[in-house]
């Protein structure tokens, strides 16, 4: 408590000096979230180095909404990290979390940032490529993998044609943004409040600007070499999800084997892929032939929690009874037939810098020949070698070793990153408060009111009270 105190009375001296400063990067604002609530905030902008290993470097914005600090003892600035890489905090703020940021007041000014080329800060184009992936034909893994190759090359001649230095899009200057942000706030530390990439983000800078890093909150936390997900992990996942179901009749009784079903759907794709009559959002259909390949994709991109991964079940169920309708109603939402590929450049430029290790890559590449998913999780895996410029080195993916305290959520039912992967990542953390949560998922912060006491007792420098959390299960059971 001593440490709080004295944090806080030195942060408020430095934010009652530099308020002057302040008011010239922030404008006064009422913040409305999508539900209509509203609150007292600050809109903030500054810039920074597009790359600041080019002493040329064009400047970039980064905005940011300030919720002034609501406690007596408020201590360093709280900035929110969010997910992706792409992800908005300030969208963050006015949907999804608001409680969050409005309960965290307590312990100081709470920061929504929107990281480079996100949200609010982003000034780069997306790149429509000249590559149209056929949907009516069947194209080999290989075919398809070989056209997104071809996209991103097309998209990092758009992007550099278009005056963007797309190197600048990194987690390491992602870090020094969040520094300068500091400066501009007037504080001394800041703590880091995050969540998926926003994890690998604040791993980062504990690295890139530990010094100045007072405390971290993470959940569901992606390591600085695990950026590309362990196949053989994402199978052992699915026997942890088998235990769930288990625990459930109905859903038992319908998903005897999950990954026997998997399987099942995915040979019978393999031989005989599946035309579908799609409806799409215009009230129209458009004919799309469904391989293997296409079920691997959406399971990877549907496994992250419980209540998405009901839904995925019922999918895979459907499918394994030779039953379209499911997939011709649900996939229309998602999928433009005929629609050339096209990229984002924060989110592809971030994953693909972070990159992997030599015996990563290996590792993936030999998990992935029997693994249920293939190595789809991630797909900038695909990407690798197109551009190594990009590349941050091996050094960036060293496990960050600190005693700053940090405070970390796992879920057990996590489909993306992994306990035992989140565990190997913060293994260098001596200063380590870890928190179970049973049955949540990779979106875990609001999941139980358990949680937010967990971080006030962390903010509060108390003991936990838990290192568990139990949360409801969702029905796994498939709706009829």
């Amino acid at each position: 408590m001593f440490r709080l105190i004295t944090t806080a009375i030195f942060s408020s001296c430095l934010l009652a000096q530099s308020a002057t400063a302040l008011a010239a990067y922030e404008e006064k604002i009422i913040f409305e979230t999508g539900d209509k609530q509203t609150t007292e905030a600050y809109q903030g902008a500054f810039e920074v180095p597009e790359n600041r290993q080019n002493p040329f470097s064009r400047m970039i914005p980064i905005k940011y909404i300030r919720f002034p600090a609501t406690g007596t003892q408020s201590g360093p600035p709280i900035v929110y990290l969010a997910g992706g890489p792409g992800g908005s905090g300030i969208r963050t703020a006015k949907y999804r979390r608001y409680a969050m940021f409005m309960a965290l007041r307590e312990y100081g000014d709470v920061i929504a940032l929107d990281q480079r080329g996100t949200g609010a800060s982003n000034i780069l184009p997306e790149c429509t490529s000249s590559q149209i992936e056929p949907t009516t034909v069947a194209t080999s893994d290989a075919a398809s993998v070989q056209m997104n190759r071809e996209a991103l090359r097309e998209c990092l001649a758009f992007w550099k044609s278009e005056g963007i230095d797309i190197a600048g899009y990194n987690t390491v200057e992602n870090a020094h943004d969040l520094d300068a942000l500091r400066e501009i706030l007037g504080a001394e530390k800041i703590v880091l409040w995050g969540t998926s990439y926003g994890s690998h983000l604040a791993l980062a800078a504990l690295k890139e600007i530990g010094d100045r890093v007072d405390k971290v909150i993470l959940s569901s936390a992606e390591g600085l070499n695990q950026t590309i997900k362990l196949p053989a992990r994402t199978d052992a996942y699915f026997a942890r999800l088998q235990q769930a179901v288990d625990s459930q009749p109905a859903a038992k009784a319908a998903y005897p084997d999950i990954k026997a079903m998997m399987l099942r759907v995915h040979v019978k794709l393999e031989a005989n892929p599946v035309m579908l009559r799609v409806a799409m959002k215009d009230g129209t259909t458009a004919d799309f032939l469904w391989q293997r390949r296409h079920m691997q994709e959406l399971a990877s991109a549907m496994i992250s929690d419980p209540r998405s991964i009901a839904q995925l079940l019922g999918l895979y169920l459907a499918m394994d009874q030779g039953i379209t309708a499911p997939f011709e109603q649900f996939l229309g939402r998602f999928i433009t037939p005929g629609k050339p590929i096209t990229l984002d450049a924060m989110s592809n430029a971030m994953d693909i810098a972070s990159g992997m290790t030599a015996d990563r890559k290996k590792l993936v590449a030999e998990q992935a020949k029997t693994a249920l998913l293939k190595d789809y999780l991630n797909y900038t895996y695909h990407y690798d070698g197109v551009a190594p410029a990009l590349d941050l080195g091996d050094s960036f993916r060293e496990k960050p070793v600190s005693d700053t305290p940090v405070l970390l959520f796992s879920g057990t039912l996590d489909g993306r990153t992994y306990i035992e992967s989140q565990l190997e990542a913060t293994s260098g953390l001596t200063n380590l408060h870890k928190v179970t949560v049973v049955n949540a998922g990779h979106n875990l912060y609001m999941s139980s009111q358990a949680v937010q006491d967990a971080i006030n007792e962390f903010m509060e420098d108390k003991p936990l009270s838990q290192s568990t959390i139990s949360i409801e299960l969702p029905d796994l059971a498939p709706k009829l």
